[in-house]
């Protein structure tokens, strides 16, 4: 598959009263032609603005992409000006954000916002844009779409509405669709109705997609690859069967062990003890080692390396270091 987005060594800071806070501390990874990869991990890692940080939406000021690069279909992102990227957004790379009840306008009909975006970067004619949108309100499964265009949001439900902001994003036909928690919102039925969607879209379309998400359920469901973040950092990325089966970061398998199974009975769950670290002043070493019940002195002092596990497969952890049994000589801290 050919390789659409890749990030390298991306470093994102915002500036406050308090100090500087390095949320994203060099991030790597890469998605392919029609691909999903997920983004897991706790609140405030680092997954939001990693994806904004694509878009080029981080606010400057207070944040600023400090180091890195971004590159789309060899077209550096990160040099791109506002005026180009426009041209980016919305066309190449479209972003669902987390909340549908604010992400559409109240005062403009589903229609108007559906056809201004097309025919501001496709330079289709009126009959044109229109025929457009009522074939992705198709595609999004809303029924009675000739009517459904002369109506507000507020005469949608949630699910509606979540439909609706996906169609927005993929009427001008992107490669990469950028998913930030999209079913938070929602209950349980709806969330199931719209992962159900992405995998209808992505097989009509071969949209790759970027979902960003801390439900390892909704993972579970559609993802090919998963990439696991903590602290700002990605700390182990392997497909879904390796994720899940065969994770080697603690913290990975603390995610894993805290989430609720319907195959076991009477099973506990364990929750990762602790909270993360302040990222206005983040370790030296490895970012889990004041909750990981396997940290070694090392751990604290140095991050670690990349290891490959297999060639999907990549942690980074002092206990899968080829020097494991020299560093487990050490007294550990714990």
């Amino acid at each position: 598959m050919e390789k659409l987005l890749e990030v390298n060594d991306l470093h994102v800071t915002f500036s406050t009263y308090g100090g500087t806070v390095k949320a994203v501390r060099g991030v790597d990874f890469e998605i392919h032609q029609g691909e999903t990869l997920a983004i897991v991990g706790e609140s405030g890692c680092g997954k939001s603005v990693t994806a904004n940080a694509i878009m080029k939406l981080i606010p400057d000021p207070p944040g600023k992409i400090t180091k890195g690069t971004i590159t789309f279909k060899n077209k550096a992102l990160t040099s791109l000006s506002e005026k180009q990227m426009r041209s980016v957004r919305g066309v190449d790379i479209s972003m669902i954000f987390q909340d549908p009840m604010t992400a559409l306008n109240p005062t403009l009909t589903i229609g108007t916002q559906l056809i201004e975006g097309v025919r501001e970067h496709q330079k289709l004619s009126a009959g044109q844009a229109k025929a457009k949108a009522l074939e992705m309100l198709q595609l999004v499964g809303i029924p009675n779409p000739i009517e459904r265009l002369k109506q507000y949001p507020h005469q949608f439900s949630g699910g509606m509405r979540q439909r609706i902001v996906i169609a927005m994003a993929l009427i001008c036909e992107p490669e990469l669709l950028i998913a930030d928690e999209p079913t938070t919102a929602l209950d349980v039925t709806i969330q199931a109705q719209i992962l159900e969607l992405f995998e209808k879209i992505q097989a009509a379309t071969k949209v790759a997609i970027i979902l960003i998400t801390h439900d390892l359920g909704v993972v579970a469901k559609i993802a090919d690859r998963i990439a696991v973040m903590y602290a700002g950092k990605i700390i182990e990325v392997g497909s879904k069967r390796e994720i899940f089966y065969q994770a080697q970061h603690p913290y990975t398998k603390g995610l894993l062990n805290s989430v609720p199974r319907l195959d076991v009975k009477g099973e506990k769950l364990k929750p990762i003890d602790g909270s993360p670290p302040d990222l206005f002043s983040p370790p030296q070493g490895c970012p889990f080692t004041a909750r990981c019940p396997l940290a070694m002195e090392v751990c604290d002092k140095v991050y670690p390396n990349t290891t490959d596990k297999s060639k999907s497969h990549k942690v980074n952890c002092w206990m899968q270091d080829k020097r494991a049994q020299q560093l487990l000589k050490l007294t550990a801290i714990k």
